[in-house]
């Protein structure tokens, strides 16, 4: 059953968890524009503040596939979508940072800038002990994301009403007009929130504010 909390809470059940010596793993999924990577960049600024060194944030965006391979595949115009990401890929790594073995791991960063996930752009340190994952599908039910819940020792659902993930979604690219800004999110950005809100598990948390 979700436990509705604040993040002050949630803050404190974190730093609980990673109370041990072993490296702890939490979720944070939800939509599009609901604020997943502001929250996981917050948390761990407070836990940080905390226990210096302690956590390391890993977004789920740097798994997305490159362009030229979408293109190849026809599906450039729904990159977001769950089958536009490297499932195997973040899964592999989540196994890795599972294991623990004390040394350095390099994860990859998607920058939105340029529409381009970059290799190896940000280390977890060997002794970090909490990773806070954050993505859209983490608790998507679905056979191939549904691999991953075994790596999570938390999860949190951002599960922001609709009119707030389109609003957002709507400054996110103000730059677009017409055809371009309906093809963003008509067709793509507010179905893959759609099917966020609708197709995933329950979480262990769920926010008071995000």
């Amino acid at each position: 059953m979700t436990e509705t909390i604040t993040r002050a809470v949630l803050v404190g059940r974190l730093l609980d968890l990673a109370v041990g010596p072993e490296r702890r793993i939490v979720a944070i999924a939800g939509p599009p524009g609901a604020g997943k990577s502001t929250l996981a960049d917050a948390l761990q600024a407070a836990i940080e503040a905390a226990r210096p060194g302690l956590s390391a944030v890993l977004p789920m965006d740097g798994y997305h596939y490159d362009d030229r391979v979408l293109e190849a595949r026809g599906q450039r115009p729904r990159k977001g979508a769950p089958f536009t990401f490297d499932v195997d890929g973040l899964a592999a790594m989540l196994e890795r940072l599972a294991r623990d073995e004390g040394r350095d791991v390099a994860v990859p960063v998607f920058e939105r800038a340029i529409e381009i996930a970059r290799a190896g752009a940000r280390i977890v340190p060997a002794e970090t002990r909490l990773i806070i994952l954050e993505g859209n599908y983490l608790l998507l039910d679905d056979p191939d994301w549904a691999r991953l819940r075994r790596f999570f020792d938390a999860t949190v659902m951002l599960d922001e009403p609709m009119a707030v993930v389109e609003a957002r979604l709507r400054h996110r690219w103000a730059d677009l007009q017409g055809e371009a800004l309906r093809a963003k999110l008509d067709d793509n950005d507010l179905p893959n929130a759609r099917l966020v809100l609708g197709s995933s598990v329950a979480a262990d948390y769920r926010l008071e504010e995000p």
